[in-house]
Formats: structure tokens, sequence, C-alpha cells
């Protein structure tokens, strides 16, 4: 069953094309893959970006999360080039920053394993910085609202390449499962049993 990829909020995506088609209104430089592509560049599945702060070690609940942003894979020349991130200010979404590494193609092997899945689910990204871990979270509820910051039992997280140790990088892992494994990566000794 496909994805039900959300639209990303207009606003946001009017940054990103401005950004594109004004070099120099954007202060960070592009990516070197970005200003080798020939043709026109395309913003193409928007993703919003969710963050988890805290894993508490003392509770069975999942953590909330919050919406940092929206990130759209950015296609030119036929291939994904690079990426643009916006962020949610007080003024609205505004244009952040474009990027490229490993993340870029490992979100989109991530995505096209998640297409073949039978069951339906709204992709989106959890950024864990504790851990600079990076996850495509395959929601269980694909008409949810991008906002809708809950962790469901029946959502599905593939940690994308590179995944901190221990964690297997595009795996599909239940909520209940990856996050007593990052609990662990998180724990401060004196959790462990160490002296305080």
């Amino acid at each position: 069953m496909p994805l039900h990829v959300l639209p990303a909020p207009a606003p946001a995506l009017r940054s990103v094309l401005a950004a594109l088609s004004t070099p120099s209104a954007v202060r960070e430089g592009r990516p070197p893959a970005l200003r080798s592509v020939q043709g026109p560049v395309s913003p193409e599945c928007p993703l919003p970006v969710h963050v988890l702060d805290q894993v508490d070690p003392h509770t069975t609940a999942a953590p909330g999360t919050r919406l940092l942003g929206w990130r759209f894979l950015l296609r030119g020349d036929g291939a994904t080039v690079a990426a643009a991130e916006t962020l949610l200010t007080p003024d609205g979404w505004t244009f952040s920053h474009f990027f490229e590494g490993p993340y870029l193609a490992s979100t989109e092997l991530a995505l096209r394993q998640a297409e073949s899945s039978a069951t339906p689910f709204q992709p989106r990204l959890l950024s864990v910085p504790a851990l600079y871990m990076l996850t495509l979270w395959l929601h269980a509820e694909p008409e949810a609202d991008a906002s809708d910051a809950g962790l469901g039992p029946a959502d599905l997280l593939v940690p994308l390449a590179p995944a901190p140790p221990g964690i297997a990088a595009h795996r599909p892992y239940e909520v209940a499962e990856l996050l007593p494994a990052m609990t662990l990566r998180l724990t401060p000794a004196r959790l462990l049993g160490s002296p305080a």
C-alpha cells in the first residue's frame, strides 16, 4: 500500500522555492551536489520532522515528540541531490538550510522499503538528538495531522544509516522495542548500578 505523504504547509514550500531561486538570500553555501546540478531542482517528498528530546527510563509510556519542521528531498538531474529543511518560528514557516550526506540515500531506501508494506502509514522523520539518531517514523494513523506528536503502539520506527551502535539501520522496530534500546544507550552510569 502506498505511503500517505502529507502535503507540506504552503509557506514552508514557498520558503524552499524562494531559497532555491535566490541563492544570495541563503546565508550558508549550497552543498556541492546541489551546486553541480545542470537543470532545475524540485522539492519533493515533504516529510514532517519531529524531535524526541527525552526518553525517560522510569516509565513505560511512549514519550511525546514535537514538530520541528519539514524536510524536502531535492531532485535534479534525475536523482536526489540534497535536502532542504524548514523550521516553524513565531513568524511562521521559514527556510532553515540545505544539506547533503548519508541520510538522503538512507531516507530514500527506508521509504522504498515502507512502500511495500500492506499496512498504510504516514511517513515522518523522528530525530533523537541525544543519540545523534534519525529514524523514519511510520505513523499508523495515515490521516493524522502532521503536528500530532504522539508515538503510538502500532507505529514503526526505522533507524536510518548511520545508526548508533547496537541499533540496526533499516530494520523496522515497534516503538515498544526500540525505546528500551534507546533508553539503555542514554541511561547515565548511576542508573546502571554504579556509585553516584
